[in-house]
This record gives structure tokens, sequence and C-alpha cells, in this order.
């Protein structure tokens, strides 16, 4: 999908821009902003037509070697970053996104759809004599990136504090779904926050390498706002960083609590063997089908027998009691 966005009385705009037909995928020539997601060839084409250069392919977005992610090449700056996106879903992905600075315009290469391009479009075209140029939009499209990865990692904080509440309640969790549950919940969070953390960590690099860039280009104008983001990133990973170590926590204990119920049962049925053993042995003694058995005409036999089962059975027990085994 291909589309472009043009400074229209003071408003970011968007342009129709045909796929079929004459005029099909002809970009305006005032663009500041193009954005190409999942592009086809004929898109391609027509970003190179417009830039002068091929915009980057779906391999050199896959590079993960810091050179071929941040570089300056022909008068444009190309910046590849790791955004969080699905993270609403059950399968949250961190997808590489190419930004690519050329004079006054701006290039965005992707093959996902996070949330914060939708949004930061939405407020882009509301606002005023605000979207002049194309770095200026590459800072607000950053600003946005890094505002839902917070709304992210706050929703896992509130999460993880309710996994802990529910784990140490005095009534706490009660069978092995309870615990299947509660662990693949925990382990769903954990990896959402390696992802987020992933994405903030690539786009920490980004603001350094901007930085000196539009140092390098005279454009001083954004470095507050660059400096503003960069803080907010560094205490994003921090806090990403402490949950991790919350939920590694959790998990740890979540694991120790399954392990002392398991240990209980085992111990349960450990003093329910040994009650059980002596009995057992003494049923089998005269169970025994001898013919020459010194009781074996004993007339009080049969209920000494019982009497001494039951009494060698309650005898381990109250023991195993006494000691607070059970």
């Amino acid at each position: 999908m291909l589309q472009s966005f043009s400074l229209r009385e003071g408003h970011l705009r968007r342009n129709q821009i045909p796929s079929k037909g004459p005029g099909a995928n002809e970009i305006p020539v005032d663009s500041l902003w193009v954005d190409i997601l999942d592009p086809t060839s004929e898109e391609r084409e027509a970003v190179t037509q417009l830039f002068g250069f091929d915009p980057p392919t779906r391999n050199d977005l896959a590079e993960i070697e810091i050179s071929s992610r941040l570089y300056d090449e022909g008068g444009a700056s190309f910046m590849t970053v790791l955004v969080l996106s699905q993270s609403e879903t059950e399968r949250p992905r961190s997808q590489p996104i190419s930004f690519v600075l050329a004079g006054e315009r701006l290039m965005t290469v992707r093959y996902s759809d996070p949330l914060p391009f939708a949004t930061f479009t939405h407020r882009a075209e509301r606002q005023t004599n605000q979207w002049t140029r194309g770095d200026i939009i590459l800072v607000g499209l950053l600003e946005a990136i890094i505002e839902r990865i917070g709304d992210v990692l706050e929703n896992v904080g509130r999460e993880v504090e309710e996994i802990s509440e529910a784990t140490f309640a005095e009534d706490g969790i009660r069978n092995a779904r309870d615990y299947q549950r509660i662990i693949l919940r925990i382990g769903k969070r954990s990896d959402l926050t390696s992802k987020a953390r992933e994405s903030l960590l690539s786009i920490g690099r980004l603001l350094t390498f901007l930085s000196q860039a539009l140092e390098a280009k005279g454009a001083t104008d954004l470095r507050s706002g660059i400096k503003v983001m960069t803080r907010d990133v560094r205490s994003l990973v921090d806090h990403a960083t402490y949950l991790s170590s919350e939920i590694s926590f959790l998990l740890d204990a979540v694991l120790g609590i399954v392990s002392i119920d398991e240990s209980r049962i085992i111990k349960i049925f450990s003093v329910v063997a040994v009650v059980f053993l002596p009995p057992t042995l003494i049923a089998s003694v005269y169970g025994m089908n001898f013919e020459y058995m010194p009781e074996l005409r004993w007339v009080s036999g049969y209920p000494a027998s019982l009497a001494l089962m039951v009494i060698s059975a309650v005898l381990p027990y109250l023991y195993f009691k006494w000691r607070g085994w059970m």
C-alpha cells in the first residue's frame, strides 16, 4: 500500500493516489511524507522516481548490524528501528521499520501496521502549521511510538500486580488449572515486556544517530525534542527492566508454590503408605497358608490380629502428629 502526505493550508493532508488507470501510483512532487506498507514492485518504482534511490527492501530491514540499520548515503539518512506491534493480541511482534530522511521529505518503509502510525496520522491531520518538514514528521512519529510502548508497559505493570495479588492472597490458587493459567499469563507478559524493551533500545540508538544527523544538517530546532524523547526512552527501558525482574520473581514464586503443594501431596501419600505398612505386614503374615502355624487354631487369633493391625496403624499416625509432620 502506498500513501503520501502533503502540506495543504497548514494541515498535513493525505494525497489521493490511484492504484490503477491513468496516473497509477503517481506520487505528488510536494509530498512531505511517503509511507509504503508491504510495497509492490510498481509502488517501489514510483517511490524510486520521486526520491532518486531505491527504498530499502525486506532483506535490508532484516539486517541486525548497526551499520546496516543507521547510515547516511547519497545525502539521505537511513534509519531502521524495531517497532512493537499487535501488542493487544496473543502474538505481539517487534518488526523493523525503515525511516529515510531525504532533504525535506520522509519515507517510511514497513511490513507491519503498528497502531502509532494511525494514531499519529489522525492527530497530525487535525493540527495546523506544525508538520512542515520531513524531520519534524519523523520526530512526531517517534513520539507516538514511544508513547504507545509506555502505555503497553503500564498495562503490563497493572496485570503483573493483579497476578501477584492473586498468587499471594491467603486463599491463593488452588488447582493445577489455575497454576497453568497463571504461568501462561506470566510467560506472555514476559515476552511482551522483552519485545517492548528491545524496541526501546533500538529507538534509543536511532535517536542518537538522528541527533547527530540533524546537527550536521543544521536543523537544531528539534534538539530539545530529541533530548526529551531520549530521556523518556531511558526511563522506559529502566521500567521494562524492573518489570522483567518482577515477572521473573513472580514466575519463581508460582513455581515454588506449585513445588510446595506437590511436596505436600507426596508427603500425604508417604504418611499413608507408612501408616498402612505395619497392618499390611501383619495381614500378610497371618494370611499365609502354612499347615503348621502357632496361632492357626487360636480362638482369639482373628480379633487379636485385627486389634494388632489397628494399633500398628494408629501409633505411627500419632507419632507423625506429635512431630508436626502432618
